[in-house]
């Protein structure tokens, strides 16, 4: 018997007898690794904006902001310099726009069929290899692209006029490609975080596999497929490798995907390996392009966290 604060007496073996747990020691251990990674991350991005700042703050106040978002030609290493990123800006659309052709559906289709179709078996033999593709180093993607995709575009364009050397439609080809990966892991991954009770009730019903599929699975799942979409647009963005070797290093504001262009992510390689002198305006040009990307990266996750919370549902 144990006597409690108000002089009752309680039995030990009974539910009112409360025995003081041991400290767990592993699980503050872990709770202390989860918050300095979770510190990490944002020092991460706190250090990053610190660096940006100052050079392109340097940078903008010898060249208009207005000129730098609205100019049309881009080259800030030559004499006379301009410093219209336009160009840059529409490579990168562009090139990113043609890699969400490739692998929206793409994806999409991988991850309804992993996720509604396939069995167990092959559902744990194909999202494996599906993912060996994110492994491959993106360098091995620009030179597949530029010595392999190419020339066969070159080769079965109708009309005999196919794609430039360097252009974007290869650039983006290969890069969907490398995205599909993300997009399909992690719309697979939410579609399977679907209740099986709403597909037992949509086949009661008479439903088709396709009508669950496509009318109640993904509809439940589209927060999280507006993330991994958006997770594959931002890695598509900050691509550099690919688009370095296979669209080109030539700044030029078309829309035309046949021809070269290049993206904000290749002209910070390119200028980052140069010799550009210090606190030279050709060297803060680099920040104040990183600044854009980074501006644009960061406005882009806010509307997407606003869509994921839009559509977000919760089932118990």
């Amino acid at each position: 018997m144990t006597s409690t604060g108000s002089g009752r007496r309680v039995a030990s073996g009974s539910p009112g007898f409360l025995k003081r747990s041991q400290p767990r020691y592993g699980e503050k251990a872990v709770k202390v690794l989860l918050v300095a990674a979770s510190l990490v991350s944002v020092l991460t991005t706190v250090g990053i904006v610190i660096a940006l700042i100052p050079p392109a703050a340097e940078f903008f106040g010898e060249v208009s902001f207005g000129d730098f978002i609205t100019g049309t030609d881009w080259s800030p290493l030559f004499k006379p310099a301009h410093f219209g990123v336009l160009p840059l800006v529409t490579g990168t659309l562009m090139v990113t726009l043609i890699a969400l052709l490739v692998a929206v559906p793409l994806g999409l289709g991988a991850a309804v069929y992993l996720s509604e179709y396939a069995r167990p078996r092959v559902r744990a033999f194909f999202k494996p290899i599906l993912e060996v593709l994110a492994g491959i180093p993106t360098v091995v993607y620009g030179f597949f692209a530029l010595q392999a995709l190419t020339p066969l575009l070159q080769d079965i364009w109708p009309g005999g006029e196919g794609p430039q050397v360097f252009n974007a439609l290869s650039a983006g080809f290969v890069m969907g490609i490398m995205i599909i990966p993300t997009i399909a892991s992690l719309s697979e991954d939410a579609m399977n975080a679907v209740p099986n009770d709403l597909r037992d009730g949509a086949f009661a019903l008479g439903s088709s596999r396709m009508q669950v599929a496509t009318r109640v699975v993904f509809p439940a799942a589209l927060s999280g497929i507006v993330a991994a979409i958006v997770l594959g647009v931002s890695r598509a963005i900050g691509e550099t490798m690919i688009v370095a070797i296979a669209a080109g290093g030539r700044p030029n504001l078309s829309f035309d995907p046949l021809e070269g262009m290049q993206t904000m992510t290749a002209f910070i390689a390119a200028a980052g390996i140069g010799d550009l002198p210090t606190g030279t305006i050709g060297y803060q040009t680099i920040f104040a392009v990183g600044s854009l990307l980074f501006v644009m990266t960061l406005v882009m996750n806010l509307v997407s966290i606003r869509l994921v919370r839009r559509y977000r549902q919760v089932y118990e």
